[in-house]
C-alpha cells in the first residue's frame, strides 16, 4: 500500500482560485459527473454545485446520494426523459430570476445518451445562457482504452429494442469507416453481440468496456467472431453497463476494388450474383455486402 500523498494545501488553494472565477447568474450550468468513481468529480463542478440555487437531476435518489459525497445539499428538480419539457419552463423561469442552475445526470455528460438536450435547447431559445462543465464521459474514456486507432468515431449510443429495428439501423453503419460506440445495458448485451456479428465482418475488432472507473472494471478486446465466447466464459460478464467500440469499415483501395471486380466477373460468368459475391468475399477478404452491391453492378448493362 503507498503512502497517502500530501496534498491539500495545493488542493486548497486551487479551489480557492476556482471559487474566484466568475459564474454569472440567469445560468443553466451542464455539469459532468463522475461515471462510477467519486474522485473523477471536477473541481469547478464541486464548485458550481455547491453554489448553485437548485439542481436539475435525472434522479434525486442518485443525486442526493453524489452530492452527499462532497458534504453538499441542495433542492433537487426531477428532471428526466418523461418530464422535460415541462420542467423547462421552471426552470426557464428561475433562471429569468437571476437563479443559477446546475443539470446533472445521472452518471457523466447530460444529453449524451442521457436527459438534458431538450432543457438545454429550451433553455437557449429563451435567450438564457448555458454554460457546460466537462468531465467525464463513457464514450471518451472507453476510446482512450481501446487502442482502436481511428481519428475519428461515431456515436451510435443505446441500438433499438425491436430486432428489426436495429437490424435495419445496423445495415445503414456497415460502411462508415469511423469506430462505432454503442452503449448497452448487461441484460442486452449478448443480444446486441448477435446482432454485430450478424451485420458486420467476423474480422472486425471489438472493445468490450464494462464497469468503467469502478472496482470491477473490465477493457477487452478481441475479433467480433470471438465475442460471443468471450460474454459466455464468464457469468459476470452479464452485469455492469457496456461501452462497446467497434472497429470501423476498411477503406478500400484502387487494387481492392480492381481485384474485387476481376474475381467477381469470372464468378459472374458461372454463379448467380449472391453466390458469386459470397465466393469472392473468401477468395479476396472482402466485404460481401459491398461485393454483392458491386457484383449487381457488374451484372446490369449499362
Amino acid at each position: 500500500m503507498t503512502s497517502p500523498i500530501s496534498y491539500a494545501p495545493s488542493l486548497l488553494s486551487l479551489m480557492q482560485e476556482v471559487s474566484q472565477q466568475v459564474f454569472p447568474l440567469s445560468t443553466l450550468y451542464v455539469v459532468a459527473t463522475p461515471i462510477g468513481n467519486a474522485g473523477d468529480i471536477t473541481l469547478r463542478a464541486i464548485n458550481v454545485l455547491a453554489m448553485a440555487d437548485a439542481v436539475a437531476c435525472e434522479d434525486t435518489r442518485n443525486t442526493t446520494h453524489l452530492l452527499a459525497r462532497y458534504g453538499l445539499s441542495k433542492e433537487l428538480i426531477p428532471a428526466h426523459e418523461h418530464n422535460e419539457r415541462e420542467v423547462a419552463e421552471k426552470l426557464i423561469a428561475r433562471l429569468q430570476s437571476g437563479q443559477r442552475i446546475a443539470l446533472v445526470s445521472d452518471a457523466g455528460t447530460p444529453a449524451i445518451s442521457d436527459p438534458g438536450a431538450r432543457i438545454v435547447d429550451a433553455v437557449r431559445h429563451a435567450g438564457l445562457r448555458v454554460m457546460p462543465l466537462p468531465g467525464a464521459s463513457a464514450a471518451v474514456t472507453a476510446l482512450s482504452a481501446s487502442g482502436l486507432v481511428n481519428d475519428r468515431f461515431y456515436f451510435v449510443g443505446f441500438l433499438p429494442a425491436k430486432a428489426k429495428q436495429r437490424e435495419s439501423l445496423l445495415a445503414t453503419l456497415t460502411k462508415t469507416t469511423a469506430t462505432l460506440v454503442l452503449y448497452e445495458a448487461p441484460h442486452r448485451i449478448t443480444e446486441t453481440v448477435d446482432a454485430l456479428a450478424s451485420a458486420f465482418e467476423p474480422t472486425r475488432q471489438i472493445v468490450f468496456a464494462r464497469e468503467l472507473t469502478k472496482l470491477f472494471e473490465e477493457v477487452h478486446r478481441c475479433p467480433l467472431s470471438e465475442a460471443r465466447a468471450w460474454l459466455a466464459a464468464d457469468a459476470n460478464r452479464q452485469k455492469g453497463e457496456y461501452v462497446v467500440l467497434l472497429e470501423g469499415a476498411a477503406v478500400a483501395s484502387d487494387h481492392d476494388e480492381a481485384e474485387a471486380d476481376r474475381v467477381l466477373s469470372i464468378l459472374l460468368a458461372e454463379c448467380p450474383v449472391r453466390q458469386a459475391s459470397a465466393l469472392a468475399a473468401q477468395i479476396t477478404g472482402q466485404k460481401k455486402n459491398a461485393l454483392y452491391e458491386r457484383a449487381l453492378r457488374l451484372k446490369t448493362p449499362t
